[in-house]
Formats: C-alpha cells, structure tokens, sequence
C-alpha cells in the first residue's frame, strides 16, 4: 500500500502533518532506544556481554529487540496513517 494523498482529485495530503508528527514521534522512541543501546556499550561493554537468556548476550537481545520495535513501529505507523487518511476520504464522501 503507498501512502499516496488521500485526495487523489487534489492532490493534497491533508493527513500529511499528522504523518509527519507520528514519525518524528515514533522516530524520538526509536532514537532513544538506541541511544541506550549506544551509552550502555559504550560506558560499560561487559555489560553487553552478560548472558541475559538461553546462552544469549545482552548485544544480541538488545540488538534484535531493536530490529522487532522498527518492524512494530514501521507495522504501527502504516495503520495509524492508513486510518487517518480514511477518515478524509469518508469526510469527503458525506
């Protein structure tokens, strides 16, 4: 699915500051994770080396945990935007 304007007469994105505001959003989350990520392998390496669960260091379930919040994230904003540039499109019809 694109994230085409939900007005294809137009042309005009009228959900394209509500876009933008929940990815700058979801993108502050995101950098702030990583962040920690950062801070703790750089103020305390050993840290990242502890065996955290099923032989698994705390670099890797971090690093992957990661990777699933992006994915969820990027899964998060494509239904919240789908569902705003419906509400236009209804808003438009009645």
């Amino acid at each position: 699915m694109l994230h085409e304007p939900a007005n294809v007469v137009t042309g005009v994105d009228e959900a394209a500051a509500y876009k933008r505001r929940l990815g700058l959003w979801m993108l502050a989350v995101y950098g702030v994770l990583y962040l920690i990520f950062i801070i703790i392998n750089v103020a305390s390496p050993k840290t990242m080396g502890v065996i955290v669960v099923g032989g698994l260091n705390l670099a890797i379930i971090y690093g992957f945990a990661l990777i699933v919040i992006a994915f969820i994230l990027a899964i998060v904003y494509n239904w919240l935007c789908t569902r705003h540039e419906k509400s236009f499109e209804t808003e438009g019809k009645a």
